[in-house]
């Protein structure tokens, strides 16, 4: 999918991995570029200091609110016209509870917006794309999704749901010989804030000017499972190999991953 003199929307894209995307995208010589986030502070600075590179809209939208969707779909295609790629990157963690520990809010929030939120965003545009028969929707989700880990059981299984949806949703498009395509990424930690607090004994923690640049490559090539780092395509398969003990032991405990959340703070603000 070409990023130039195209039209563009991200969620989340007033801050961290969204709005480097937006940028980067727009000195790709996107046409237009669509900022969705719920910090309306956030999305005048950002708009503002985007604006340089490109034509930058911005909307505040809570993209779990599913009639807020909608009225926000409706007034981008009247303002914007058609959107050509549609990025799903707003996502959340609230704490490093144990399940025990996890409140319905923090539940109910968690699964509305890593996992619920994307599906809202994609069917108010999807229509439209298969209609033109054009059209690409990148998903970012999380190695979280492809992993167990103990302190994230929430944000892992809304992680998985979103994974699970979106390898459907390519597989429904592809039977359909549709030319929209999907992209589903799936990165480690990424130093944006978002996980400040957590510690990686033997994967580092990414850059987000590095996940994003891989993110934006992905849509151009049409990848269709874009894990970050690419040694985490194979988590599926050890898990396969090794007996269940062995792979708790060797990735949870030599490599350090079951202890990675252990001093999460996450964001202070």
């Amino acid at each position: 999918m070409k990023i130039s003199n195209s039209k563009i929307l991200i969620t989340g894209g007033a801050s961290g991995m969204g709005k480097i995307m937006g940028q980067m995208a727009l000195e790709k010589g996107a046409k237009t570029l669509v900022i969705w986030d719920i910090n309306q502070e956030n999305i005048n600075s950002t708009v503002t200091e985007l604006s340089k590179y490109g034509e930058v809209k911005g909307y505040r939208v809570d993209v779990s609110d599913y009639d807020m969707v909608q009225k926000g779909y409706e007034q981008v295609v009247k303002e914007c016209g058609d959107i050509d790629i549609v990025v799903n990157c707003a996502g959340i963690i609230t704490s490093n509870k144990t399940f025990d520990q996890q409140t319905q809010q923090e539940i109910t929030r968690t699964i509305g917006i890593n996992t619920i939120a994307p599906m809202f965003v994609t069917r108010a545009f999807l229509p439209d794309m298969l209609k033109r028969d054009s059209g690409h929707i990148c998903n970012i989700t999380s190695a979280g999704g492809m992993l167990g880990n103990p302190r994230m059981s929430v944000y892992g299984a809304s992680k998985w749901g979103a994974i699970g949806w979106s390898e459907s949703l390519r597989i429904e498009l592809k039977a359909s010989h549709s030319k929209v395509r999907v992209t589903t990424v799936a990165p480690y930690y990424t130093n944006t804030g978002m996980f400040d607090g957590v510690k990686s004994k033997v994967f580092p923690i990414l850059k987000p000017e590095y996940v994003s640049r891989k993110i934006i490559r992905a849509i151009e090539k049409n990848t269709i499972f874009a894990g970050i780092p690419f040694g985490y395509h194979f988590i599926r398969f050890w898990q396969f190999i090794l007996p269940i003990h062995l792979f708790d032991f060797i990735f949870g405990e030599v490599f350090g991953i079951y202890h990675t959340m252990d001093h999460f703070t996450g964001r202070k603000n």
